[in-house]
């Protein structure tokens, strides 16, 4: 019997219900997907061409809506690549070491998921604020953290950062070491076994945390609104700038950013799918 067999029997006994259970069931989750995701991706992008796509490709290379644009995907790529390393680093010692304060060091990885983003970017300001621990020694040196782009850079790791570590964690935990131990024992070096061994192994890993990291990242709201200062042309970020146009009644101009950031989504999501699935064919065992 091939490993898929007991599967297929699983699937086959988990369908015996009637088949007007079968389509309530259906029914429901298609409806609430319909009334919680396609409708409001649909308003979105109706409000955004209501004018037509002439408005629209006006309203993206409008100044402010430009300096958005270039702030989120900046503070993306800087977040993301700052989480990447420590993604990995963190989920290395954790897989293939045990030390003190390891269990810690996972709860600290958990942290961001607990803490209100709110929350997160309020510390930032009672550590590099004017009234600070750190504010006095930042204003005499002349440095700024926030209401620039270093706090939103601070304030969008300190969110993130779990994605790449907690994906690659149980990966890693789950291929050992005993292919690492190999390479070492037939003489190659601890970088070479890393870039040759390692990383092939866990590349697909790597690539589905940086997805999900970089879409949390352009996205952030709460904590980069805190840090951010709202300066117009300067630390606005897209979901920002949504917000203030929206507030400001220019309706047509929030949504056309807003079907930017909802197109960037999707995106992310056709790629995570796609991710999924050879995450999926790298850990399906081979039949017998």
């Amino acid at each position: 019997m091939s490993w898929t067999e007991p599967t297929r029997l699983y699937m086959k006994d988990a369908r015996t219900e009637p088949a007007l259970v079968r389509l309530v069931i259906i029914g429901v989750a298609v409806t609430f997907l319909t009334i919680f995701v396609v409708l409001p991706l649909l308003v979105v992008f109706s409000q955004a061409f209501s004018k037509g796509v002439g408005d629209y490709l006006a309203v993206l290379s409008d100044p402010e809506a430009l300096s958005a644009i270039r702030l989120t995907l900046l503070v993306a790529v800087i977040s993301v690549s700052l989480n990447l390393v420590f993604g990995v680093m963190a989920a290395w010692a954790i897989a293939k070491f045990e030390f003190p304060g390891k269990t810690l060091l996972i709860t600290l990885i958990d942290l961001p998921f607990s803490v209100s983003p709110v929350i997160a970017g309020l510390v930032f300001v009672l550590l590099f604020g004017a009234q600070g621990y750190f504010g006095t020694w930042l204003n005499e040196h002349d440095i700024r953290i926030l209401f620039a782009v270093p706090g939103i850079v601070l304030a969008t790791t300190f969110v993130t950062f779990p994605f790449v570590a907690r994906e690659l964690i149980p990966l890693m935990q789950e291929q050992g070491t005993q292919e690492e131990e190999a390479a070492i024992s037939l003489g190659a070096s601890g970088l070479r076994t890393f870039l040759r061994v390692t990383i092939p192994n866990i590349k697909w890993g790597v690539l589905y945390g940086v997805l999900l990291c970089n879409a949390r990242a352009m996205g952030e709201f709460g904590a980069v609104s805190v840090v951010s200062g709202h300066i117009r042309g300067e630390t606005n970020t897209m979901p920002l700038l949504v917000e203030i146009l929206y507030n400001e009644y220019q309706f047509v101009t929030s949504f056309a950013i807003a079907s930017l950031l909802a197109f960037l989504a999707l995106v992310t999501l056709v790629i995570k799918t796609v991710l999924e699935s050879r995450l999926e064919q790298g850990q399906v065992p081979s039949d017998d």
